[in-house]
């Protein structure tokens, strides 16, 4: 077992960090440079997974970076409506008062709370939300904290959180970037909303990312011992345990397989732009998502092999990948230049892209490993 941080855990302050997962230098994956410039910082990417409470974390971040906006996609938008109307079915939506833990990347919870007739309130409330925010707090202790404090003695606190079963189970090491400091399991995250006098009492899980989950939390003592009465949360811990396994170093070996999977998954895409350059075809992607920057960068992967990548975000656009020279471009422009193939970084986008743009039907490769 590699050390890891020597500050110890983000979550529990344990000490002994396994290494499980480590990309090397690679560039901040949220500041995309001006199109005329060649030269990018570079920061150690690794993580680290805790012995005692299990969170899998980023092992150091040095970077500070100013995150250009990105358009929040509308399989999110449709998944956070579905997601609160399930919550209110399960009549988890009681009192006035709400509050958000915001997410950098953009999207709020609000609005639909507003539309239950719901305010906005600085004071504990009733319903707090944090969809996809508290990763990105590099003190995953005192996150947990700040969350417990912000939520009324009756209230409800809704985490949604990418499941590191998921991050496992599909090979999604590109999940792993700077500014996002945790990865949770259930297991792990009911010990830190312990730690904050917080017990999860109910789940919801969804398809998003590829396996998300939305955790309400209320106030009282940690059930880890027991079974909980909830069956999704059941069901989660029992999946989880069979991945996992019930000590630290059998966990470990299972999230260091995102290893194997990123340098499969790099290998795989440069032997697929290349025959596709051999073929005469040309390539373009779409999705300049903070996801796409270390593949394309473990992958060594040049304008010659993908000539632009497209995105929705005007702050991106006129740029460039970090750690490449592949330009960043509007979507009318890689709908005018007809490409053969289009590599989606994102596969949730996939239904949103399709309706927008029928004309490129045909072309979306969303696995390029298995791509004749």
């Amino acid at each position: 077992m590699s050390a890891g941080r020597g500050a110890g855990c983000r979550g529990c302050g344990a000490t002994g960090l396994a290494r499980v997962l480590d990309l090397g230098k690679m560039p901040a994956a949220d500041d995309f440079p001006p199109l005329d410039t060649a030269f990018d910082n570079t920061h150690p990417l690794a993580m680290d997974q805790c012995p005692v409470c299990g969170l899998a974390q980023l092992a150091e971040d040095d970077t500070v970076t100013a995150e250009p906006r990105g358009v929040e996609p509308q399989a999110l938008r449709d998944q956070a409506a579905a997601a609160l109307g399930g919550v209110a079915d399960a009549g988890w939506l009681s009192g006035g008062t709400c509050a958000e833990f915001g997410s950098p990347h953009g999207g709020s919870w609000l609005p639909l709370l507003e539309s239950h007739g719901f305010t906005e309130t600085t004071g504990p409330a009733d319903v707090v939300v944090d969809c996809f925010g508290i990763m990105h707090e590099p003190d995953q202790r005192a996150a947990f904290t700040a969350r417990a404090a912000a939520t009324a003695a009756d209230g409800v606190l809704l985490l949604q959180f990418h499941s590191l079963a998921a991050i496992v189970e599909h090979g999604q090491w590109n999940a792993l970037r700077h500014g996002h400091f945790g990865y949770y399991s259930l297991r792990t995250l009911r010990r830190l909303l312990g730690a904050a006098g917080l017990r999860a009492a109910a789940a919801w899980e969804f398809g998003l990312y590829g396996g998300t989950v939305l955790v309400a939390a209320v106030h009282g003592p940690a059930e880890l011992d027991g079974v909980p009465a909830d069956p999704t949360l059941r069901r989660i811990l029992a999946a989880e345990s069979a991945m996992f396994g019930d000590d630290p170093e059998t966990a470990a070996t299972a999230v260091r397989g995102l290893q194997r999977a990123a340098d499969s998954q790099a290998n795989s895409l440069r032997a697929w732009l290349e025959r596709e350059t051999a073929s005469g075809r040309r390539v373009f992607a779409y999705g300049a998502a903070s996801r796409a920057v270390a593949l394309l960068r473990l992958a060594g992967v040049h304008r010659a092999l993908l000539t632009a990548v497209a995105d929705a975000s005007p702050a991106k656009q006129g740029r460039r990948m970090p750690g490449t020279d592949i330009p960043i471009i509007a979507p009318a422009e890689l709908v005018a230049a007809q490409p053969d193939r289009i590599l989606l970084t994102l596969p949730d986008l996939l239904p949103e892209i399709r309706a927008q743009w029928p004309e490129l039907e045909g072309r979306w490769v969303l696995n390029p490993t298995t791509q004749d």
